[in-house]
């Protein structure tokens, strides 16, 4: 690492597989033993073929997301195929191609089409129908009834059982509880009325990462109040826990460059070669938040001032954390900011601008660094065709 750290000429992500796959035997070993775990691969996609082993699903929301899946070889039994919008013509090559997969319905429209597709082809396809959780996404509790209450009309769909995301970053166990609670009275609702067994019940619990210094996170609690709200429940369904950031974040490193160095105002200003296009972090608000970070080679120098770090794109939005104390600094000197394997790399603005993106390093479990993807410019990805 510190040969990278010395030759790196851009900003980087180090993701390190170790880390994730003892991430997930922590969350395996704190949650109850009959659940599932299932991972968003929005959250990263870089280490979803370390994950093969270690989880039980991945869910893929876009036709992207899903020839990933493809080109690194993921099993089709093992995806579920979300999202609020299905491509349909994609989702007709999926259905034609092959089975095993799990889709969700996120509306009456999606159900016909996979209804319709189901019948075209022959194949049973199973599907998860998603409770809205009052957005955008999913259908309402009586949509659901009608599609249950005419669920033998249908040869070919095996209605499996319920889909549940509410939110990310949840700390209140009473929350987490509360759904637990609302989902069951759905799930007995349906059994009373329809004669209908739930198998399956995927709940995204949005557990969550603590990003900043003063981030208080009880894992534990949350832990134990999620097993409790399970234990409660009077239907008792496969629960499949949808998790991202849970299980992705702490394996992630971001290394930006001091580029310059100013003092504006009264004020210190640190100019990075990286910024706000490479680093998500969900709840920072006007960079007042201070995040795990720490100055390569001088973790252990006492701070002597406090700086503001900011980024390289022309925008007064591009500053990433106020008033950091840091140790003595210099143009050259690399700073590492932790918990960044969610979203950073997928999120972000990352061709505001037209700057190069950032390259991506695997930390293999036996200390090797591989290079999976090489930086690159964006400008023609911006460039008119003509």
């Amino acid at each position: 690492m510190n040969n990278l750290i010395k030759e790196s000429k851009t900003a980087f992500y180090v993701f390190d597989t170790e880390k994730a796959k003892k991430r997930i035997s922590y969350l395996k070993q704190h949650l109850p033993e009959n659940v599932s775990i299932c991972y968003a691969v929005k959250a990263n996609t870089f280490i979803i073929k370390e994950l093969i082993n270690e989880v039980d699903r991945f869910e893929v929301c876009s036709p992207g997301e899903a020839m990933i899946c493809q080109q690194l070889n993921v099993p089709e039994s093992q995806t579920v195929i979300s999202g609020v919008y299905k491509t349909p013509s994609f989702i007709e090559q999926l259905v034609a191609s092959s089975d095993g997969r799990i889709y969700t319905v996120e509306s009456m429209t999606q159900f016909q089409l996979l209804a319709g597709l189901s019948e075209k082809y022959q194949r049973i396809l199973p599907i998860l129908i998603r409770l809205t959780n009052d957005s955008q996404f999913g259908i309402n509790e009586e949509e659901i009834e009608q599609i249950i209450s005419q669920r033998d009309n249908y040869k070919y769909l095996d209605f499996s059982g319920i889909q549940f995301f509410s939110g990310t970053q949840k700390t209140s166990v009473k929350k987490i509880k509360r759904e637990l609670r609302q989902l069951d009275s759905l799930l007995l609702k349906l059994h009373e009325k329809y004669g209908f067994e739930t198998r399956e019940l995927e709940y995204g619990s949005g557990f969550p990462v603590a990003y900043f210094q003063d981030d208080s996170v009880n894992e534990e609690e949350i832990f134990s109040g999620f097993a409790d709200g399970i234990n409660e429940m009077v239907c008792k369904p496969k629960i499949t826990l949808e998790l991202g950031r849970s299980i992705a974040a702490s394996c992630g490193q971001y290394y930006t460059h001091i580029v310059d160095i100013k003092r504006n105002k009264g004020q210190n200003y640190i100019l990075i070669d990286g910024g706000m296009h490479h680093l998500v972090y969900f709840g920072q608000h006007m960079a007042m938040k201070h995040p795990f970070l720490s100055v390569c080679g001088k973790e252990d120098l006492p701070k002597t001032d406090v700086w503001n770090i900011c980024g390289s794109l022309c925008s007064m939005n591009d500053i990433v954390a106020k008033q950091v104390p840091l140790p003595d600094i210099e143009i050259g000197n690399t700073i590492c900011f932790e918990n960044t394997g969610a979203y950073c790399m997928t999120e972000g603005i990352s061709l505001f601008l037209s700057r190069e993106l950032p390259e991506v390093y695997l930390k293999k479990e036996n200390g090797e660094v591989v290079c999976v993807r090489k930086t690159f410019e964006t400008s023609d990805l911006n460039t008119p065709d003509y």
